[in-house]
């Protein structure tokens, strides 16, 4: 059994008690940025793994989602940002570099211009990582979609990726935030699915493993982001913040969200028309 994981701090909470062998989990980790495992899912190198959000909803026949778990925002995500020179309405026509790593977040980002700041800007595949930042060897652009802890890193201007990046961003869209306002809902970055064809016992038991480490995670939230300053560089007390922010649920509200996500996706001719359908009991 092959279990994927992004290497994110928003995963850690889910993962931080296999990590340190509180919670055993009998599977072969694999990491990778959410694009890569949504890929691995697709080509069935990978039997069970959080995916965007998009990937279940593009082929959703493929899986079936794992009940109660997911990476959700109900306002602030932190983590998935518009970092622009201008302000986003007057981004029509400019060049926006988008992440390679996250096809959810390039999704919303997509809606959210098409229907809130109501222009249409280039988008521009690229690569948005730390390392990547601190490089920038990216075409000149008006804005930039980041994600994950490289988001956090450049919003915290004394952050050493920051400093290296170099580039000043009047104007910084959080994307959870902007979903909250626009439709009042939650949303939904990322689920866990298992493949259909996959042993469902096997695929239970990576479950209960997950959902107990989470349990062991949201109770050791500062341990976690003491752990995680020292890696990342960034203060334990806004990484607790940032953890704490999340949902790592999948309650009627969310599941809401997500639904409401795909009706508009599938409205845009995004995805096709699909439902959700979760791993059953053993």
């Amino acid at each position: 059994m092959r279990v994927g994981r992004i290497p994110y701090l928003n995963c850690a909470p889910v993962y931080g008690a296999v990590d340190r062998g509180i919670v055993s989990l009998d599977a072969e980790l694999v990491s990778g940025v959410p694009t890569v495992l949504n890929r691995g899912m697709a080509e069935g190198t990978i039997d069970v793994s959080v995916v965007s959000a998009v990937e279940y909803a593009r082929d959703a026949g493929k899986y079936l989602l794992l009940p109660d778990l997911a990476i959700s925002c109900d306002g602030d995500v932190r983590s998935v940002m518009l970092f622009s020179t201008r302000p986003a309405t007057e981004l029509g026509g400019e060049r926006v570099l988008v992440s390679r790593s996250s096809m959810t977040s390039v999704a919303l980002l997509d809606l959210l211009f098409e229907h809130v700041w109501k222009v249409k800007p280039g988008f521009v595949r690229g690569d948005t990582e730390a390392d990547d930042l601190q490089r920038d060897q990216a075409p000149p652009v008006a804005a930039r979609l980041v994600i994950g802890d490289a988001a956090l890193m450049l919003r915290h201007r004394e952050h050493p990726v920051a400093i290296a990046h170099g580039h000043e961003y009047p104007f910084v869209y959080d994307l959870g935030a902007e979903w909250k306002h626009w439709t009042g809902l939650p949303f939904v970055f990322a689920v866990w699915v298992a493949r259909r064809e996959i042993n469902v016992r096997a695929a239970l038991q990576v479950h209960g493993a997950l959902i107990e480490s989470r349990a062991w995670g949201l109770a050791h939230l500062t341990q976690i982001a003491d752990d995680a300053s020292a890696i990342c560089h960034l203060p334990s007390a806004i990484i607790t913040e940032y953890l704490a922010g999340l949902d790592y649920g999948l309650g009627l509200e969310y599941l809401e969200g997500l639904s409401e996500f795909f009706r508009r996706l599938e409205l845009a001719g995004k995805v096709p028309q699909g439902k959700l359908v979760f791993l059953p009991a053993a």
